[in-house]
């Protein structure tokens, strides 16, 4: 009797391990996605990041036909998340999220990271830029970047400005080695704080996200000299970009973007940017979009990848010329 109670079970598992793989293989074989994908976001919650994150996560649940799920992996300056996404498997089911700069300046700023920032991850899509607008406090003499120019190099290092992490201190260090004005950087540990000590005049000039500094120049607490992009601010049409003002390097504007394991196959990846460039387009999502001060891109696997290794590059320069140590 025992003889034959062990013979079932062994016929029962045998039966089920079968039944489970011809299980796994038939939902191998449905059409992707065929189960939740997952949206890492490598920064704290409540930023541009995560809001984004969200609003691609509700567009591209309907129109995959599964749910995207957003998941915060903070910590290290980004790359906590970005390494759990880059030795994730390249099957289309782990997504990240993360502003370009924030991207391509970690890659040259750390000295040794657990991923390949070139060889790990490949974009899909940078899908909005948010432009970021140069400002001083109403005390500094200056209407125009080439009136701050002007002051900064008539009096060295005189002036400061703050910067809320690493973009805004290498987009400030960038506008300096191409105007060769001297500003002495104070580090702060967000924007907030940035711009709470520039309000009260301790630090002079920033240059931030304009979905940041909007209010604070509307109300009349900072002067906006100049924006960055190809073109002004629809939110600010008075203020010039930083090409018109005489200032060239700043044409494009890098803007958060989604990426996938590089082993993603080529099919998925086009089906995934296809999505999101019709989120994107969508009036609700274009006109949310704007009214936080960013242009909708939504542009192809291989332009968001040229405009990737671009930054690379530019920010390598920026962070040997500021001689700025490696972490």
């Amino acid at each position: 009797m025992a003889i034959v109670n062990r013979t079932r079970d062994l016929w029962n598992c045998t039966l089920g391990v079968c039944l489970s793989a011809v299980a796994l293989g038939v939902l191998a074989q449905q059409p992707y996605p065929n189960r939740p994908i997952r949206l890492i976001v490598p920064l704290a919650p409540g930023g541009p990041s995560t809001i984004l994150a969200h609003t691609m996560a509700k567009e591209l649940t309907v129109s995959l036909g599964q749910n995207v799920l957003v998941d915060n992996r903070s910590g290290a300056g980004g790359t906590v998340g970005t390494d759990i996404a880059a030795k994730s498997p390249g099957d289309g089911y782990t997504m990240m999220l993360i502003s370009a700069s924030t991207y391509t300046m970690n890659a040259n700023l750390f000295a040794k990271l657990p991923f390949d920032s070139r060889k790990d991850l490949t974009p899909v899509s940078i899908l909005a830029a948010g432009a970021s607008l140069v400002t001083v406090h109403p005390s500094v003499p200056a209407n125009s970047l080439s009136q701050l120019i002007a002051l900064a190099k008539a009096r060295p290092d005189d002036l400061n400005y703050g910067a809320g992490g690493t973009t805004g201190q290498l987009h400030m260090e960038l506008l300096k080695l191409r105007t060769g004005m001297s500003i002495t950087h104070i580090p702060y540990k967000g924007a907030g704080p940035a711009l709470i000590d520039q309000i009260a005049g301790h630090v002079q000039v920033s240059f931030l996200n304009m979905i940041a500094t909007t209010t604070l120049v509307q109300s009349g607490k900072l002067r906006a000299l100049a924006v960055n992009g190809s073109k002004r601010s629809g939110i600010h049409p008075s203020v010039p970009t930083l090409e018109e003002s005489g200032v060239t390097g700043f044409e494009e504007i890098s803007g958060h973007m989604i990426l996938v394991p590089s082993a993603t196959p080529k099919d998925i990846i086009a089906r995934l940017n296809r999505e999101m460039v019709k989120a994107l387009n969508t009036p609700e999502v274009t006109a949310r979009l704007a009214a936080e001060g960013a242009e909708v891109i939504g542009n192809t696997p291989e332009q968001a990848a040229a405009i990737v290794n671009r930054d690379f590059d530019i920010w390598a320069e920026v962070i040997r010329a500021a001689k700025i140590p490696l972490q």
